[in-house]
């Protein structure tokens, strides 16, 4: 039996058909998608309403609050000093704890100030023994000088000798007094309550009454202090405000802003306003109180304060996102207008809170004011108004055009 080779393939005349194919769906592939693409700019087509979200203007009370640089300042201060002179022999408290008002907190050497003491006491009872006797000596010449039987000179000079021995006990008891006084104060007591610093002396140095230097400084810590500086021009701008109509809060309260730029949990009140102005700075120092249960506000630290000097009663918030300025810096929203058009108006917004602006102008409330979409806005152009608060609708994506196959 004979076989037969099959006839070979022409390779050249299959592979131009094939490389035919493949080009005629890649063209395809690329037209389906430039036309996709120029659908799905997102710009509205012949008439059709650009879908817009809007929120309605409302009028309500804002604070307007101004940012200031500050510094933590103790509630109170006060400087351990000794009151006596002498030797350091104890030291009765831990460097950085809270102590209480009268707690002895050094010991100084009381040996002198003991038998000072014992002395005064000694003193005292003499002028008593003197006393006693300069009173007995004046009733035995009261009666004798009556009938001339001793001179009345006499009589004159013991009366004024008891009066001198009674005068004596007085001041030998004054004597006594501070005596005990020196002696209570070896027992260095504190000035008021709050948390001590680093000892400046050691247990063996000398105390010196008077000294220029303190043993020590307490700090009361709760609440604190922050310091601030105003300008002139926002004092007299405020001032301007309250006569324009803006009222002033009763307790002007203050948010606390930490320096890692964390907000303080506890809310100050502005407790005090210098009345004159720095001429050297031209500013005016404020005073905000600020609660401080948990000590982390410490004296020195930098913080900032957002200080509500003043109430705009009539404000309206718009979110940020819903306002823009133009080339001139002027601020500007897109409203929906009569007819459901697109209409641009300038406002006045200088200030914010959170995340709105403070709008005093150029709005009224029930105004709808377009916060989303504003990017495919112009000038009188049809919109469909939807409430901000309602979840955007998403399409489908088109699935992409499969190649052609064999």
């Amino acid at each position: 039996m004979q076989s037969y080779a099959a006839p070979p393939h022409d390779e050249s005349k299959r592979a131009p058909r094939a490389g035919t194919v493949l080009l005629a769906a890649a063209a395809l592939g690329s037209a389906l998608a430039l036309g996709g693409c120029g659908r799905g700019d997102g710009s509205p087509k012949g008439g059709d309403a650009v879908e817009v979200g809007y929120v309605v203007a409302r009028t309500s009370s804002v604070p307007l609050t101004r940012p200031y640089t500050g510094r933590v300042v103790a509630y109170q201060t006060a400087e351990v000093r000794p009151q006596v002179s002498g030797i350091v022999r104890q030291r009765l408290f831990a460097e950085g704890q809270m102590v209480e008002a009268g707690r002895a907190l050094y010991r100084i050497d009381p040996s002198l100030y003991d038998a000072a003491l014992r002395e005064a006491s000694a003193g005292l009872r003499t002028a008593e023994a003197n006393r006693i006797a300069a009173d007995e000596l004046v009733d035995r010449y009261r009666p004798l000088a009556e009938v001339d039987a001793v001179s009345r000179q006499d009589f004159v000079n013991a009366t004024a000798a008891a009066r001198q021995a009674e005068a004596a006990v007085s001041q030998a008891a004054a004597r006594l007094d501070t005596s005990r006084i020196n002696l209570r104060f070896t027992a260095v007591p504190a000035p008021l309550s709050g948390r001590i610093g680093r000892s400046l002396v050691t247990v063996g140095g000398l105390a010196v009454s008077g000294q220029s230097d303190p043993l020590a400084i307490i700090q009361q810590i709760d609440p604190v202090y922050v310091d601030v500086q105003q300008s002139a021009a926002e004092l007299t701008t405020m001032r301007r405000g309250m006569k324009a109509g803006l009222s002033v809060p009763e307790h002007i309260p203050a948010e606390i802003i930490l320096p890692d730029g964390s907000p303080y949990a506890h809310r100050g009140m502005l407790a005090f306003s210098e009345v004159t102005v720095d001429p050297s700075s031209g500013t005016v120092a404020l005073r905000i109180r600020v609660p401080n249960p948990d000590h982390l506000l410490l004296p020195g630290m930098f913080v900032r304060a957002l200080l509500a000097q003043s109430i705009e009663s009539a404000a309206i918030l718009v979110p940020q996102k819903g306002l823009r300025r133009n080339e001139r810096g002027e601020a500007m929203v897109w409203l929906v207008g009569p007819g459901d058009k697109a209409v641009q108006r300038i406002v006045t917004a200088d200030h914010t809170e959170g995340a709105n602006w403070i709008v005093t102008g150029g709005l009224s409330a029930g105004d709808r004011v377009i916060v989303q979409g504003i990017g495919n806005l112009r000038a009188d152009i049809a919109v469909r108004p939807v409430a901000a608060s309602t979840p955007e609708q998403i399409g489908p994506l088109r699935p992409a055009s499969a190649p052609a196959r064999r």
